[in-house]
């Protein structure tokens, strides 16, 4: 190939990279651990973005809490408006499909990032990954959230933790069942234990929901129980976020499950009350 031509070609390359980036407010974190200060996410796929960039895979630059994204307000993007100093400081450790069993790895994960900030969102796949019988028992729930926080504390002592409650999955079958787009989605397994048989009113299917419905206000509870035993250090959301309402406009159009930018963004604007006043 004439070099002119490989020349084009690398320039088209580039120009491509930076398309893709554009939507970013500034160079995105480096992942070298900073010497101190920044955020960290924990938790599951509710927290890397994934869905709110048109494709079914993470978008980290939309998260709620550490997105670098122009769409989405995010904490990071809060705190770096104060404070020019914690730029790149952004580190998020969330996995789709995370469960609570994984908050103790990426708690760790955390403390090596030496943030002042973590934010915790952890919950819903202990509900979603299979039916009913496959959800996490409440008491092992709050045992693998206290392991999480246990190595947050003891590892990054004087970090502020800000754990976040869990959306209400039921609203969202509530507004989306009589969707027709929502249903051939949810009919290709998302949350099995409260999305199948979307449209069916059998007992069974409606106990199945409730069930799921209980056991979330449950883990809630237990997430407040937990952070108030961790300490001053713990703010929890006090239910902020489970009680958004969340409609079809705010999950993006190819899942009907996970939130879109503006889904994303609203994440962020209510949690990031919780803070405090102070913050």
């Amino acid at each position: 190939m004439p070099r002119r031509w490989v020349a084009a070609v690398a320039c088209l390359v580039a120009l491509v990279a930076l398309a893709c980036e554009g939507g970013r407010a500034e160079p995105g974190p480096t992942g070298a651990p900073p010497g101190a200060g920044g955020i960290s996410a924990l938790g599951d796929s509710l927290s890397t973005g994934f869905g709110s960039c048109l494709v079914l895979t993470s978008c980290e630059r939309n998260s709620w809490s550490t997105g670098d994204g122009l769409r989405v307000r995010s904490h990071y993007r809060r705190l770096l408006d104060r404070d020019p100093g914690v730029r790149g400081r952004a580190f998020n450790h969330g996995r789709p499909g995370a469960r609570a069993a994984a908050l103790v790895g990426q708690a760790e994960a955390a403390v090596r990032d030496r943030p002042d900030r973590v934010t915790v969102l952890i919950g819903a796949n202990d509900v979603c990954r299979g039916g009913v019988e496959a959800m996490t028992p409440v008491a092992e729930f709050r045992a693998q959230v206290d392991r999480g926080l246990r190595a947050l504390r003891t590892g990054r002592p004087k970090a502020r933790v800000l754990v976040v409650s869990i959306p209400d999955l039921y609203r969202l079958w509530q507004v989306g069942h009589t969707d027709a787009r929502a249903v051939r989605a949810w009919d290709r397994g998302v949350c099995p234990a409260l999305l199948a048989a979307p449209t069916s009113q059998a007992p069974a299917d409606r106990a199945r929901r409730a069930a799921v419905r209980e056991r979330i206000v449950a883990y809630n509870g237990q997430l407040a129980a937990a952070c108030r035993a961790y300490g001053s250090r713990c703010r929890y959301d006090g239910g902020a976020v489970h009680r958004v309402r969340f409609g079809l406009d705010l999950v993006n159009p190819l899942d009907w499950f996970h939130p879109n930018a503006a889904g994303q963004g609203r994440l962020a604007e209510v949690s990031w009350r919780a803070w405090g006043s102070t913050d």
